[in-house]
């Protein structure tokens, strides 16, 4: 695919697919934006084309608006934004397609920057439909797809545009993004470390699958944990279990096994009488006892998959190690960013929402070889799937 720094942009209308899914909050009657980390991400890509002379014309969606024009999942705080971090106007349009927008971007001088309105206030963006594809086309001569995020959604901003714009190309995020998360699955440095958390077995079946026959070890936290354990036997009390999935967890280990993959599964925990700030806690292990359930690894477990990953050439983290959003159960996840941030000699690619939270709420992102933008997006890359926004932008 190509890559935006290889397109002729002067003069001509670039047409930006970023991901300004944002979070939002209002304030003081007012909507802001809790987390710019997608905003800044997109600015690299954004400032290219602004300094090659494009016309620059962002869309994305925010937020499930159910194909209807929803102020509350409005734009227009992220085009504040995105003007202060840029330094220059970003006029909101008023839809994404239609008159107004049409006007508003034949307007547009070389080095200008419109932001379009929430794509998702169409249901035809969600259904791909080809006439709202063709609509979105007419306002670009290059289509340059920066949403890493929305890229395994064939919607039409992310795939069905490609067919009515004959210059495409991905945008830098995009490249970065398919660059690292490409490197794990071609051959990454040895020994290879992933690290995968989160609720749910069925979640990360197929990513670790896809990476069994190239890792050296696998850490497994979260309450994920708990069902590997139970397909242990060792006793989990009340911690969250995926029942159904106990079978496939002990066939998940015998094939690591089998394959020479070493898998660490936590073997003491903070456990609480209930999954709440201020609940009583304790440390215990390996099992948990009834009543109890798990919210994050414990003391020696931390130290162990320290151990294992400043061993490592190469860390891949998706997923947090307990119930990261409660202060008091968010120091196994705080100690394996730490972990990550001294792992001086290995390449680390940190993915998933409460991995990346974890690392800047450690203050440690600056020290992360690559964080992922893409939540199911990064996990579908990983499992091995095709995704449309990138297959979008071949040829």
């Amino acid at each position: 695919m190509k890559i935006i720094d290889e397109l002729e942009l002067t003069g001509k209308r670039a047409f930006v697919r970023v991901d300004y899914n944002v979070p939002l909050a209002s304030r003081d009657g007012r909507v802001e934006i809790t987390d710019d980390s997608r905003i800044r991400a997109s600015l690299p890509t954004v400032r290219y084309a602004i300094e090659h002379g494009a016309r620059v014309v962002l869309a994305s969606h925010l937020g499930r608006p159910k194909g209807k024009p929803d102020p509350a999942q409005s734009l227009a705080p992220v085009a504040r934004r995105l003007a202060e971090l840029l330094g220059k106007p970003v006029p909101l349009a008023p839809d994404c397609v239609g008159p107004e927008v049409e006007r508003a971007v034949a307007g547009l001088r070389d080095g200008d920057v419109l932001l379009l309105e929430n794509l998702r206030f169409h249901a035809e963006e969600e259904k791909n439909d080809p006439g709202f594809a063709r609509a979105l086309a007419s306002l670009a001569d290059v289509w340059v797809n920066d949403a890493f995020g929305a890229a395994h959604r064939a919607h039409a901003s992310t795939a069905g545009i490609a067919a009515f714009v004959p210059v495409r190309a991905a945008g830098l995020l995009m490249r970065d993004e398919v660059r690292h998360l490409g490197q794990l699955l071609a051959g990454a440095e040895r020994p290879f470390v992933a690290i995968l958390g989160g609720a749910k077995v069925s979640d990360k079946i197929g990513v670790i699958e896809s990476l069994l026959p190239k890792i050296d070890a696998l850490l497994i936290g979260g309450a994920m944990a708990y069902t590997f354990l139970r397909a242990q036997g060792i006793g989990v009390g009340a911690s969250r279990v995926e029942a159904d999935k106990v079978d496939l967890a002990r066939e998940t280990l015998a094939k690591a096994a089998k394959r020479g993959a070493r898998v660490l599964l936590p073997t003491d925990h903070v456990a609480a009488r209930k999954p709440e700030a201020g609940a009583e806690s304790k440390v215990c292990g390996p099992a948990i006892d009834a009543g109890w359930l798990g919210v994050d690894i414990g003391p020696a477990t931390r130290a162990a998959f320290a151990r294992e990953i400043a061993g490592a050439r190469t860390v891949l983290w998706n997923g947090p190690m307990g119930i990261f959003e409660i202060p008091e159960f968010a120091a196994g996840t705080v100690a394996v960013a730490h972990a990550l941030a001294d792992a001086r000699q290995a390449t680390t690619v940190v993915g998933g929402g409460d991995s990346v939270a974890a690392v800047a709420q450690a203050g440690v992102a600056d020290r992360i070889t690559h964080i992922s933008t893409g939540g199911g997006a990064s996990l579908e890359f990983l499992e091995g799937r095709t995704l449309p926004g990138i297959a979008a932008l071949d040829g």
